[in-house]
């Protein structure tokens, strides 16, 4: 993702918004680094837990600002500081901030940057975070953000998988619950594809995975649906599989007919045992209608063969989806899972700050360079992300923010992906500023830097017409915006 700071003044500073902010590498680093403090502070009764405390971040405070309820996250991320001999300062409740006066986001931020190393945010608005890192002098930590993403909770679930299985190559996943409103699941299945895993979605009714994430992997990622056929083991409620190329970076991004697809593979992918069972809990924060019907998981229904040896993991809280009967199977690894978030954010807090001569320097600062050109739309006039939760649309941010989106091409034409929450504009307009005429064709103007500094993208004709813009058929040229490939993150 590419991010300018907001000012010029601002030293280079490493973020974390997206799981995608962490290559490969650095996700193996901070696993490494995990493991060194559970072995060098252990707990005696538990190989799990960290059972002393280090000096390393002695002169160091981490702020944390959550604008939404947390109890593991806000408090793992506290214990983590303390065990890594820093100390804290929190804003707990939004109630109880200046946010209730008023304040914005913005504002906090470069407020709390003077009396913080470090700072973890959670808040209630999809790309809050990334937008609050563009004030931040000081390394700032995604700790939730709106259904958008939850990068940490999913270092978390991938230290456990690797925990249980000794590898997170090729593994098989099942997701189970609200699979739309879950910021958790988001993160957790751009990760599962990166590490080739076969996706088995089992989203309660309504809940499926948004448009947008399922579109990226499968055009990022290099996922392919495989259908599964009734009769093969599979509860009768999947429908699909999403199955990873074993080497997604190698495989071209978007795969033609002319990609053959291994189809035994793809047919033992069906009926391979599943690894792990993840399940989440109905958002009802995020959905106005809070009585839906919801899968609940017992033992009568990970009696199933194919769950013989899976670990089930949940990020938790439950409100029921999982049966507390189950506690004491040994498949259950929800806790164990909940305390390797110690561990985890001291890896991440000592990397991010350079503790112990170690960091994160897969790029200088701020936010990795995407291929993609960036748009900034005009505050006055022109197309506005579509998400109606995106930071973008917070009245309290109105004077600091600006829709930005990423210029993205596939074979289906050109796509606009809000910095911010990610998502995806397909249809819109383009208008010269200097002419003063627009056209349905996007490929003729989005070439070059040069010709967005003349650029207003509008939803439609009707927008564009209305701010005194003119039709005009776009000229055709057939050179491509950009190249694509595959993403990469090794």
């Amino acid at each position: 993702m590419t991010s300018k700071m907001a000012s010029k003044a601002l030293p280079a500073t490493r973020h974390v918004s997206s799981i995608n902010d962490l290559s490969d590498k650095d996700i193996e680093t901070i696993f490494e680094t995990a493991q060194a403090y559970l072995k060098q502070l252990p707990d005696k009764n538990f190989k799990y837990r960290i059972g002393r405390s280090t000096d390393v971040a002695s002169n160091h405070i981490l702020a944390t600002l959550f604008y939404e309820p947390s109890t593991r996250t806000r408090l793992s991320f506290e214990s983590a500081m303390i065990r890594l001999g820093g100390q804290i300062i929190t804003s707990a409740d939004p109630a109880t901030s200046s946010a209730a006066k008023g304040e914005s986001l913005a504002d906090t931020v470069r407020v709390i940057a003077n009396y913080a190393d470090i700072m973890v945010i959670r808040h209630p608005r999809d790309g809050a975070v990334r937008f609050a890192a563009e004030y931040s002098p000081i390394p700032v930590i995604n700790g939730g953000d709106g259904s958008h993403e939850h990068p940490t909770q999913t270092l978390c679930d991938l230290f456990t998988l690797k925990q249980k299985n000794k590898r997170l190559r090729n593994l098989k996943i099942a997701i189970s619950g609200d699979l739309k409103g879950s910021r958790t699941i988001h993160s957790f299945v751009y990760a599962l594809a990166r590490f080739g895993a076969t996706i088995v979605p089992m989203p309660a009714k309504g809940m499926e995975l948004p448009a947008h994430v399922d579109q990226r992997l499968r055009e990022e990622f290099g996922c392919h649906i495989v259908p599964v056929p009734r009769g093969t083991g599979e509860d009768a409620s999947i429908d699909a599989l999403y199955v990873t190329p074993e080497e997604p970076h190698q495989q071209s991004l978007f795969a033609g007919p002319e990609i053959e697809r291994d189809v035994n593979r793809d047919a033992g992918m069906v009926d391979k045992k599943v690894d792990a069972l993840y399940v989440t809990r109905f958002q009802k924060e995020r959905w106005v209608e809070k009585d839906q019907a919801y899968p609940r998981i017992d033992r009568k229904f990970l009696n199933e063969p194919k769950y013989s040896d899976a670990s089930v993991m949940h990020p938790l809280p439950r409100v029921g989806e999982l049966d507390v009967a189950f506690d004491s199977d040994r498949r259950a690894v929800y806790f164990e899972q909940a305390a390797y978030g110690v561990p985890i954010r001291m890896a991440l807090i000592s990397l991010l700050l350079g503790l112990k001569g170690k960091s994160l320097h897969r790029f200088p600062g701020g936010f990795e360079d995407d291929e993609e050109q960036l748009y900034i739309q005009p505050r006055s006039v022109g197309i506005r992300c579509g998400n109606s939760n995106c930071i973008v649309h917070d009245p309290m941010e109105a004077q600091y923010v600006r829709n930005k989106f990423s210029i993205v091409s596939s074979p289906s034409g050109v796509r606009l992906r809000c910095v911010y929450c990610e998502r995806e504009i397909e249809r819109f307009v383009v208008a010269s500023k200097k002419n003063k005429w627009y056209a349905a064709d996007p490929s003729a103007l989005l070439r070059a830097n040069d010709h967005l500094k003349d650029t207003i993208l509008f939803a439609d004709g009707a927008e564009a017409e209305a701010a005194g813009f003119h039709s005009r058929r776009a000229a055709a040229d057939p050179r491509p915006i950009h190249r694509t490939g595959a993403r990469s993150k090794t």
